[in-house]
């Protein structure tokens, strides 16, 4: 096969991986499985083979991600019914002093988001983000654009998302420095993505928070003090409990990176080390974390968790934990796996073909900007295909072989992948929609604010990246 027909062919599976989900409402999975079988069969693979490439590709993607994902849910679902999400947007109240209150949610999101992916969290934040815009009588366009960019940074550039995690597995990239910078990267993009637009959304069209999650809340006089701003929930976990199962993870998986770097493979230290860093160790630290904040609030967490699955008032924290969380959180994971996992299939379709050495060499050739080339690929299929993961997925796919031609480092190719995942975001994405119904947008607010704001973001943490990597950071 000749790059052109590969390329022919890459376009001609976009197309009907596009036309499948957005005109015949397929489901994405069975829409990624007949695009696998459409690019197996043109690159000369019989049916039979082409569906044992797809098993096996399924199967190598889920077997990094599956239980990382599912613990993350439970951490999720932890987070919702001990009250921490609410302890984590009063601590930002007061950290803010009242003032740029639109942050406090914002802020909530980005530390949420760090363990848990972006449909979960767009869930856990929205009530907070309605709270407040009704108490304080902000207007929804200056909250929600800015709690959507703290959802899609830490899902396009932080593990454990599925889909950058996937992705630096698949290039070979440090986990500790994808972390370490890819943290940056999402702070320093907020930041500078907030101050380029905040002047003008601050005179957008005036949105009200959704009635569901605001219509018992009283709007508060000008000149309200902070404790009127909080957020009223009784029995929540103290600031600091509620942020460790989020930050303990990254923190263990980062010290495990980093503990390889400067320890020698064998010594003792280099075995504890990358223990406690690997990922569902770390993840399940979390959990456990999750487990302690129960601990003075059974009662106020049972009334919360059996109104989604049955659970007796006399259950113990471990069966609320390794049951009730685990039903719900399970049902919660399982899109997401399956999807990622057909999107690995497909990748792993696209990635075995030798043909991309050739593409690699023929790019290579040219006077391109090679970091440009992920960022770009990524972008492209985001807007294509309309899922983050499964555009940084494919993207990883086709730059792996190009990587040693390339010359860049397998941490600033995974992060340009990550960043582009999120500039197309639009409303071919689940996200989009979920947003756009939780803080009462319709479609063309949705494009209007959402869209533009998320791909401002996404060049933002190009640029840095950039930066990182000129000066060999990254």
């Amino acid at each position: 096969m000749t790059p052109t027909i590969f390329i022919i062919t890459l376009i001609a599976a976009v197309v009907i991986l596009t036309f499948g989900t957005l005109k015949l409402k397929i489901h994405p999975v069975i829409a990624l499985f007949l695009t696998s079988i459409f690019l197996g069969l043109c690159f000369g693979n019989s049916l039979l083979e082409t569906l044992a490439k797809i098993n096996e590709f399924f199967g190598s993607t889920l077997s990094g991600v599956a239980i990382t994902i599912i613990f993350g849910a439970v951490i999720a679902i932890g987070i919702q019914d001990t009250g921490a999400s609410t302890s984590i947007a009063n601590f930002f109240i007061k950290l803010f002093k009242g003032k740029r209150l639109e942050l406090a949610p914002s802020l909530t999101s980005f530390m949420v988001a760090l363990s848990v992916f972006g449909d979960i969290a767009m869930v856990l934040t929205a009530p907070i983000s309605s709270i407040l815009a009704k108490r304080k009588k902000i207007n929804m366009a200056k909250i929600a654009p800015y709690v959507n960019l703290g959802l899609t940074l830490p899902h396009g550039l932080l593990p454990p998302h599925p889909g950058i995690l996937a992705v630096a597995l698949l290039l070979g990239a440090d986990l500790g420095k994808v972390i370490l910078w890819g943290t940056i990267i999402c702070v320093a993009s907020f930041v500078i993505t907030y101050m380029l637009t905040i002047k003008k959304m601050s005179k957008a069209e005036f949105i009200e928070p959704l009635p569901e999650f605001s219509k018992e809340i009283e709007t508060v006089q000008e000149n309200a003090t902070i404790k009127e701003l909080y957020i009223k929930e009784d029995n929540t976990p103290s600031t600091w409990m509620s942020f460790m199962p989020l930050i303990v993870p990254v923190v263990l998986i980062s010290a495990g990176s980093f503990g390889k770097m400067i320890f020698e493979e064998g010594s003792y230290a280099y075995a504890v080390l990358s223990t406690v860093g690997d990922k569902v160790f770390a993840l399940f630290v979390g959990v456990i974390l999750m487990m302690f904040l129960i601990l003075g609030r059974k009662p106020k967490v049972i009334k919360v968790a059996k109104k989604h699955e049955p659970i007796s008032e006399n259950s113990s924290i471990l069966e609320i934990s390794t049951n009730n969380w685990l039903t719900r959180a399970l049902k919660i994971a399982i899109m997401p796996l399956i999807v990622t996992g057909m999107g690995g299939a497909m990748g792993g379709m696209l990635r075995e073909n030798p043909v991309i050495d050739e593409l690699g060499m023929m790019v290579a050739g040219t006077d391109f900007p090679k970091l440009l080339i992920p960022f770009i690929l990524s972008a492209i299929l985001m807007a294509v295909c309309g899922s983050m993961t499964i555009a940084s997925m494919t993207a990883a796919a086709l730059v792996a072989p190009m990587l040693g031609i390339l010359g860049i480092s397998p941490v600033a190719a995974t992060l340009a992948v990550g960043a582009g995942s999120m500039v197309f975001w639009h409303v071919n994405n689940s996200g989009f929609w979920i947003m756009t119904s939780l803080y009462n947008f319709n479609t063309k607010q949705g494009l209007k604010y959402f869209t533009t704001i998320n791909g401002l973001g996404g060049i933002v943490a190009f640029a840095i990246l950039c930066i990182l990597s000129i000066l060999g950071w990254a």
